[in-house]
């Protein structure tokens, strides 16, 4: 499946390695961008601060969330790996990470999904050839239902604390250099958090609290800006457009739209995991907006939630427009300059020649038969010439 949105990684070492894993977890996050773009629909819109406040409908956005989507990644991670057999028991070990954290799971969900479903891939072979007929469907259904549940336990206990031990230590790390004014090396780990799906807990877990207080004592806060800036995304995604595999290409400018109007920052994740490379243009341009933000004193109100250009307008404060637009701005051109440069400005992207075209006819042409006639008029001269040799 991984394949359908990834392009085909040859060769060995480590950096096809990497290129492989990044395909695998694109693929499981690429089949759910509607989900993913329907939660971002409902959050922007009915969610306290959105466009249409509304508390009935807004109580679907956690839920979503922290259950749906986790589910969705785990069960496609898992089908990927063994089929429908595989998804079912990703799906229910999932459910362990998801219970035993009050955090989105979606680093969890893509370890444990494909993790289960392999599990039970080598159950099933195991017992396939020691069950006796008529008893493979009674086999089948506890051996998926026993790896299930050992594994949800497994999740609740091992999995779901060891992620959450990594999301609070990216937490920790941002808040240290928040501390410590070193606010555009906060793109350094935030960046690759955020390609990881760590962004909610990055933004809403420890950004998002010390920008409320420092909000409520200046009016503004530039901490609300540090994770959710749709610039580095949109920069990358324009190098992408330009210089990116041509099999990927046409599909960045809806990808362009869904992020920055629609502001649903996981729909770049997959295509900085396809070239793990890129995570330096998105830091650098990261980097470059927080630095832009410094010096032009921007700061917004509260959290642009989601991250689109509409909410940032919708919560910059009075006076303070030019510098949100110029952090945008810097961070898109930034972003873009290092990621281009890093794809090679498409160099290494030359399009093939399609079948049809004069030089893939003249190659798959037979011979003129003027030739061949002539090749054979050679040979028959040969043919007789032998006899008369023999002859004399």
């Amino acid at each position: 499946m991984a394949e359908t949105y990834t392009p085909q990684v040859y060769g060995t070492g480590a950096k096809a390695t990497i290129q492989r894993i990044g395909g695998h977890l694109a693929g499981m996050i690429m089949p759910n961008i509607g989900a993913f773009i329907a939660w971002g629909l409902i959050t922007a819109l009915f969610i306290p601060t959105g466009w249409l406040p509304n508390a009935a409908l807004g109580a679907m956005v956690d839920p979503i969330i922290k259950t749906l989507l986790p589910i969705l990644i785990a069960y496609t991670g898992g089908r990927m790996v063994h089929g429908q057999r595989g998804a079912v028991v990703g799906a229910v070990a999932v459910m362990g990470v998801i219970v035993g954290s009050d955090i989105p799971m979606f680093l969890g969900a893509m370890i444990i999904g494909p993790l289960t479903a392999l599990i039970l891939k080598y159950v099933d072979k195991f017992t396939e050839d020691r069950t006796k007929s008529g008893f493979e469907m009674l086999v089948d259904n506890f051996t998926a239902g026993i790896v299930g549940a050992v594994m949800a336990i497994v999740g609740m206990w091992a999995i779901g604390p060891v992620v959450r031990v990594v999301t609070t230590a990216a937490g920790n790390a941002v808040e240290w250099l928040i501390v410590n004014n070193l606010l555009p090396l906060a793109s350094v780990l935030i960046e690759p958090a955020k390609v990881l799906f760590l962004n909610n807990a990055v933004n809403h877990g420890v950004l998002g609290p010390l920008g409320v207080a420092e909000s409520v004592k200046h009016g503004k806060s530039i901490l609300f800006m540090l994770e959710s800036n749709p610039g580095p995304g949109l920069g990358l995604l324009i190098a992408f457009l330009l210089f990116g595999p041509r099999p990927l290409r046409p599909s960045t400018p809806a990808a362009m739209i869904i992020h920055f109007f629609g502001g649903i920052h996981e729909i770049y994740f997959p295509y900085v995991l396809m070239k793990p490379r890129l995570i330096l243009g998105v830091i650098a341009g990261g980097a470059a907006g927080v630095f832009t933000f410094m010096i032009t004193g921007a700061g917004l109100v509260a959290t642009p939630s989601p991250g689109s250009i509409f909410a940032y307008m919708a919560v910059t404060p009075k006076g303070g427009w030019l510098g949100v637009i110029a952090g945008i701005l810097v961070a898109t051109a930034v972003s873009f300059a290092v990621s281009s440069l890093l794809l090679g400005f498409g160099r290494g992207e030359k399009e093939e020649p399609p079948e049809d075209t004069p030089q893939a006819a003249a190659a798959d042409t037979p011979e003129p038969a003027a030739d061949r006639v002539e090749e054979s008029g050679a040979n028959d001269r040969e043919t007789q010439a032998q006899p008369v040799a023999k002859e004399a």
